[in-house]
């Protein structure tokens, strides 16, 4: 047992190492301050070392905060190691808020390159549902893109083609992802939003249409 996977069972009031236990009841803050003090503390090549063996004991608070070490929007000389990490993690994922913590994480380093979007065309059809999800969770940042490049477009229109695709999938956790996109996008692109909620988006199930249509101003 690593360091730092010994002190999440210190802070830990239910559980203890001897029990193989995989969650530990820890508070979001607490993995929060964490996660900040090991960022501030400890250079990429070292905290990509951390999450490994963090993501490696499959305990949930562990993994969450593997996926908080490497959640940060600039990452020098170079992120391609980080990128590596955390695409071969969402491959793995078993849980939503491990997996929606992971795609956080992603998200960002998709930001720093575009082009890395391209990989995230084979998860459409992973067979892992929760790979599925994420590909719409990490490309969040381009429904949210207030004043959107031709190629930012380009962009989103790709993802939307990926949710379309999706859209027959009746698990909760797809539809709720599709809806949450679609939803981001109305506050910036209500009539895009329109347009699909009257094609691929017919088919949603109910709660899903009506949480992707919840911001959508009234049509003139």
């Amino acid at each position: 047992m690593t360091p730092l996977l010994a002190q999440l069972y210190a802070m830990s009031n239910t559980a203890t190492p001897e029990h193989g236990a995989t969650h530990l009841g820890l508070p979001a803050q607490a993995l929060d301050v964490l996660a900040r003090d090991l960022r501030r503390d400890h250079d990429l090549p070292a905290r990509c070392d951390m999450a490994g063996a963090l993501w490696a004991s499959g305990v949930y608070e562990a993994r969450i905060l593997a996926a908080k070490l490497l959640t940060q929007a600039r990452m020098r000389p170079n992120d391609s190691a980080a990128w590596g990490v955390i695409a071969a993690w969402a491959q793995q994922c078993d849980t939503r808020a491990v997996a929606d913590h992971v795609a956080i994480a992603g998200g960002k380093r998709l930001q720093a390159h575009p082009a890395r979007l391209e990989q995230l065309a084979q998860w459409i059809t992973a067979p892992n549902m929760w790979t599925r999800r994420a590909a719409l969770v990490m490309t969040l940042p381009w429904a949210r893109l207030p004043h959107p490049k031709p190629a930012d477009m380009a962009l989103r229109e790709q993802v939307l083609d990926w949710a379309a695709q999706l859209v027959p999938e009746r698990d909760i956790a797809i539809q709720n992802a599709i809806a949450g996109w679609l939803r981001d996008l109305s506050r910036r692109d209500p009539d895009r939003v329109r347009a699909f909620l009257a094609g691929p988006g017919l088919a949603l199930v109910p709660p899903a249409r009506r949480e992707a249509a919840c911001h959508l101003p009234p049509e003139p």
